[in-house]
This record gives C-alpha cells, structure tokens and sequence, in this order.
C-alpha cells in the first residue's frame, strides 16, 4: 500500500456548507482511496463522534468525506460544517428536502471520487484503523463490496458481520462472528463499502426503496453480476443498532418499537427484491415470502390488536408492490445484460436458519410489540 499523501489545508465555502476549494490538476492526480459518505438526518446527538472517528483513521488522508443531509431541522448540517472545516477533502451537500436513504446517496455518490464507496450510518464510530482494514482487505482479495465487523455502539459486544445468505422465505440470514475475511451475500448496510465504478453500473441504490432492505437489493446484483463481497473481521465498527436498544434496558424501553410506515417498506421492499430478480426457482422462494408475510400479519394483529396496522404495513406493502410492476419489469430488463448468474447458482446461498426468529427472539425479551403512530 502507498504512504497516505501528506494532508494539506482547504478554504470552506459560503457558511462551510459547500465543497471545499481543491487543486482539480491535484485532485486529478491524488483521487481518494475512499469516499465516505454519511447520510444525515437531524443526526446532532452522533454526527460529532462519527467524524471524529473518521479524523483519526490511520489512512485519513486518503480519505474523501461527504457529508449529504436530508433536510435536518435540528443544525446538525451545520455542526458538520463545521466539524470538517479546514479538511482537505470534504463537504456537507443540503439536499433540501428527505429525499430518502437510496436517492439520498446516489445523489452523494455522484459527486464522490474515491475509488471505493462506504456509506455510513451517522450513529457509528470506527476504530482508528477500521477503514486501513478494509481498504486493504478489499483490495488484496479483489473484492467488489464488503463490511467492517459491526459492534455495539458502547462495548465490543457482537453486532453482525453481514449476511452469509437468505432464508427459506428470502430474507438474510445468518450473521456470525468469523475471524477471517469472508464472503457474505449482503453487506452490513450501516457501512456498505463497494467500488465505485461497480455501483454506478449497477445503476446505484433503487430510489423506488425510499430506505429499508436497499442493501439487500444491491448485494444481489453485486453478486449476480459475477462480483464478490466481503467481511472484514479486523476492521472494527460501533453501531448504535436494535441490539443495544433492545437488550440493554438502561439504554431503551422494554418494547420492540417500529411503526407503520417502517414495518410498510420493510416488508414491500424485502418483496420486492425477489420480485425484480428472481427468474426461475426462485420464484418458490417468493411466494413462501407472501405466505409468511400473511401469517405474521395474524400473529402482528394479536400483539397490536389495531387493523390500520396491519391494513398499511402488510396489505399495503403487496398493493404498492402492484402498483411498482412497471418499476420491476423495467429493472429486471435493465440489469439482465449484466447478469452472469442465475437462480440454480444463487441457491448456493440459502441457509437453514430463519431470519425472523432473530426477531421473534428479541420481542420476547422486550415482552411486548410497540408500534408508533408513524
């Protein structure tokens, strides 16, 4: 690996807001290794922490941040600012309205110039060398994507490592502790790393997602399209995450909280995964996905005992899955040219466990389902 370039002042833009000003023949010559991209949202109580992390990576002057804000209403935008003032390479991008987790960063991503991408989630920090790791890892396996391993946001207790494959009815399954580098079908999405040039011909995050299983649908197009993705062990991240929230009772109440609208694109867009790219057997592995969407509404309906629930988070998900048919039809003949795998290969990845008892796990240890108005 090359030294890191030594790091070299910048000037803010009007109210730091704006890129900072570069050498462009410089820039040329020096592209980052990787672009970090945060995506905020009225993130005040961790953006301070992330971007001080990212300040003390061992490889930080190779790096690229991008900080893209949707809309915050609470000056987290500016405290960004305001925190990387003065870095060599970075900017806040407003966005002017929630556009969204998926066009959110596709819209960041198009102004990136690292050769790799990592979208972060804005409540994680990152060991000092987490992305020397990563970059490395990825680069010495000619991996297109990969994670860091994800830990707990205030101890080193496990979180995820990605996915290794997907469940009997289509959804990921089987996050482990590993030690070594390790193929995974989906990266973990609070810090998808992935090639640039492979995520702009994959044709980015599907904005018709809006946020919820987005990484999910793009690690199936990694890997159908004949790339690899990776788990990187010893690159060490801390993510707030569900399982603090649920597990550590001094940190969160004793409920399982979701609502409406989350549980709404949750389910529609793990169905819509398998709706854009299944093409053969896998179509099995659909229709058992509708049939246990179905019986969890049931179970869902004891627990909250409220029908607007169940009408907008599981009838409404496989309506809008209707109304998205022509969204679906024109995705699956857009990335057929690129597919190099079909269903008999993908089943390589089924695994035994089923996902939704993590789920189910959790719930009882919180002894209850609390769903919010929204």
């Amino acid at each position: 690996m090359p030294n890191p370039p030594d790091p070299a002042r910048s000037a803010p833009g009007p109210h730091g807001l704006a890129s900072p000003v570069r050498d462009r023949a410089e820039a040329a010559i020096e592209d980052p290794w990787m672009s970090v991209i945060i995506l905020n949202y009225n993130g005040d109580r961790w953006l301070k922490r992330c971007l001080e992390s990212i300040a003390r990576q061992t490889i930080f002057a190779c790096l690229e941040v991008i900080v893209a804000d949707n809309a915050s209403s609470d000056g987290s935008a500016q405290m960004a600012a305001d925190l990387i003032r003065g870095w060599r390479r970075a900017q806040v991008i407003l966005h002017g309205l929630n556009l969204g987790y998926c066009e959110g960063n596709n819209r960041a991503a198009r102004e990136a110039r690292g050769r790799f991408l990592l979208f972060l989630n804005n409540d994680t920090w990152l060991e000092p060398d987490c992305l020397e790791q990563l970059h490395r890892n990825l680069q010495n396996a000619g991996a297109t994507a990969g994670c860091p391993l994800v830990l707990d946001y205030q101890s080193d207790r496990f979180q995820s490592l990605g996915a290794e494959g997907l469940d009997l009815f289509g959804f990921p399954s089987t996050r482990r502790l590993r030690p070594d580098p390790a193929a995974v079908l989906m990266p973990e999405g609070c810090a998808y790393c992935i090639d640039r040039a492979a995520f702009e011909r994959l044709g980015g995050f599907d904005p018709e997602f809006f946020m919820y299983a987005d990484e999910w649908d793009l690690s199936w197009r990694v890997w159908l399209a004949g790339y690899t993705a990776l788990a990187i062990p010893s690159a060490r991240l801390h993510h707030w995450g569900a399982a603090q929230l649920l597990e550590d009772a001094a940190a969160a109440p004793a409920a399982l909280r979701t609502s409406e609208s989350k549980r709404f694109l949750a389910n529609r867009n793990s169905l819509l995964v398998l709706l854009k790219h299944a093409r053969g057997i896998l179509w099995a592995i659909a229709i058992l996905q509708v049939a246990w969407l179905c019986l969890e509404s049931l179970l869902a309906l004891l627990m909250v005992r409220r029908i607007s629930f169940i009408r907008r988070a599981y009838c409404g998900a496989f309506l809008d899955c209707w109304r998205l048919r022509r969204h679906i039809r024109q995705s699956r003949r857009q990335f057929l040219p690129m597919r190099r795998h079909g269903d008999i290969w993908f089943l390589r990845f089924l695994r035994p466990r089923f996902n939704r008892w993590d789920e189910w796990i959790r719930l009882r240890r919180a002894a209850r389902l609390e769903v919010l108005p929204r």
